[in-house]
């Protein structure tokens, strides 16, 4: 099963060293294509389904971002294939395509990586600073200026080479 699994950059730099190309997967959230999503998405297709877990899982990168401070500010989607058994649908999700990683899978095989590129760093920031600032109006627009970016792929044996902010 695929999911998505929203993360800090950090996260990543801890657990991939040098080219390996395998992370460790704790318990947390995650998303993937469930019953759910697919029910609300009855009209889409499996690419379309899975696009939408993936958005989810950026969307919850950057509340990781947002919850930590001193983590470079960008938002971070690393894809992994898992057993089904290891996934459980969260109840408690945002979102239909909302699931837990039940136990920990030391040695999972990335599929792939993505990141905003370094110059989101500054909408990150700005999402940042409005809350902090308790200003819906401008957290609205800096989060709309984060979601209006793509995150950019990686292969996994490039994931040492990404660029930081």
């Amino acid at each position: 099963m695929r999911i998505y699994v929203p993360a800090t950059l950090d996260e990543l730099d801890t657990a991939v060293v040098g080219s390996v190309t395998r992370w460790p997967v704790g318990p947390r959230g995650a998303h993937a294509v469930t019953r759910a999503l697919a029910g609300e998405l009855a009209d889409a297709d499996d690419e379309g389904r899975e696009y939408a877990a993936f958005l989810a899982a950026a969307d919850d990168s950057l509340s990781l971002v947002a919850g930590r401070p001193g983590v470079p500010p960008v938002r971070v989607v690393v894809s992994v294939d898992v057993e089904q058994d290891v996934v459980g649908v969260d109840p408690e999700g945002a979102s239909a395509s909302s699931v837990l990683v039940l136990r920990d899978v030391p040695d999972v095989p990335l599929a792939a990586v993505h990141v905003d590129e370094p110059t989101a760093a500054d909408d990150v920031r700005a999402v940042l600073a409005a809350v902090d600032a308790d200003d819906d109006e401008a957290l609205a627009e800096a989060v709309q200026r984060v979601t209006d970016r793509d995150l950019l792929w990686y292969d996994p044996s490039e994931v040492g080479q990404i660029p930081r902010p």
